[in-house]
């Protein structure tokens, strides 16, 4: 079975096709044939080197969620997902590869949603709905996105246009980039630095970019505003972040943090599937950057690295 494996860490020319054992599935756990494979933020982090854990070292298959058909179960009792068409989150790492193993839990099925534009949707979208939710918006309220031409980053300002917002303001790395995010509902086109004709101040900023300069964004926020950091792909913010809150400790203003592992997995699912439906009607917009051969991995990772994608790259064995 074609694989993607991590050889070494640090350069997208770390990750090389390797020919891997047929997965089996167990008891609770699908087998997929796959058809769809999406490359995330997480996946260049991991890749990087910048996420240690137990079991990430050389040889590791990287990427977290596919689109394919059941093509296995491993118990009887599970049959009824035979054949059928489904998105599924595989772990941290897994994905990048011609067939997968998940678990039952893990699985939606894709309804009239294809399979590319299943994964570009499929872990992003409920990252942004959730995050906009933890952030409490309020229809009429003004939000920021910051780093708004990656998947999350396009969902969220979707999602805050169909709650209502006042106005939905981005960052990005180019007017073109801009451009087309104002064609998805964004109001505002800033600048990374967070220059640009927008509003002075923001009720709810989703922070997907994180990094040294994430504080200049507190500032950034109204009085009870919140800003909630669902991403680090610029590195971790700086550890006295905390002093720009208490500089303005009379505006009452919050950082959160968001992730999907603190949503239960049945409300997850409920939502992923509400969300993918949306798409299938067009109310959502899955947007695809590229759909490359599984074998052209570390070409999407040097893209990515680059910051020369916009949405979603997908990979297909």
């Amino acid at each position: 079975m074609l694989a993607v494996t991590i050889r070494s860490f640090g350069s997208p020319d770390g990750l090389v096709s390797t020919d891997l054992p047929e997965p089996v599935a167990a008891p609770g756990q699908v087998l997929i044939d796959v058809e769809a494979i999406g490359v995330g933020g997480v996946d260049a982090v991991i890749r990087r080197g910048t996420i240690g854990r137990p079991g990430i070292e050389p040889g590791y298959v990287p990427g977290s969620e596919v689109a394919g058909t059941v093509a296995a179960v491993g118990d009887e009792q599970d049959t009824a997902w035979l054949g059928r068409r489904v998105w599924a989150f595989t772990g941290v790492g897994g994905a990048y590869a011609e067939r997968v193993v998940a678990r039952i839990a893990d699985l939606t099925a894709l309804g009239d949603l294809g399979a590319v534009e299943a994964v570009a949707l499929g872990s992003a979208a409920p990252v942004a709905r959730f995050a906009l939710e933890h952030a409490h918006l309020s229809a009429g309220e003004r939000v920021l996105v910051r780093g708004a031409a990656g998947s999350i980053g396009i969902a969220a300002v979707e999602l805050a246009v169909l709650a209502g917002a006042g106005a939905v303001a981005v960052t990005t790395g180019s007017a073109e980039r801009g451009e087309r995010l104002r064609g998805l509902g964004a109001t505002h086109v800033l600048d990374r630095q967070g220059a640009g004709d927008g509003p002075e101040s923001y009720d709810v900023v989703i922070d997907i970019v994180g990094g040294p300069t994430m504080p200049d964004f507190i500032d950034r926020l109204a009085p009870n505003g919140r800003l909630v950091i669902v991403g680090a792909v610029a590195g971790m913010p700086p550890a006295d972040f905390g002093a720009h809150l208490l500089r303005a400790f009379q505006q009452s203003r919050s950082v959160a943090t968001f992730s999907l592992d603190s949503v239960p997995r049945d409300v997850l699912a409920t939502a992923r599937a509400e969300l993918f439906r949306a798409a299938a009607t067009g109310e959502l917009t899955p947007v695809v950057d590229d759909v490359l051969p599984l074998a052209e991995a570390a070409e999407a990772h040097h893209r990515m690295d680059a910051g020369r994608v916009f949405g979603r790259i997908v990979l297909t064995p």
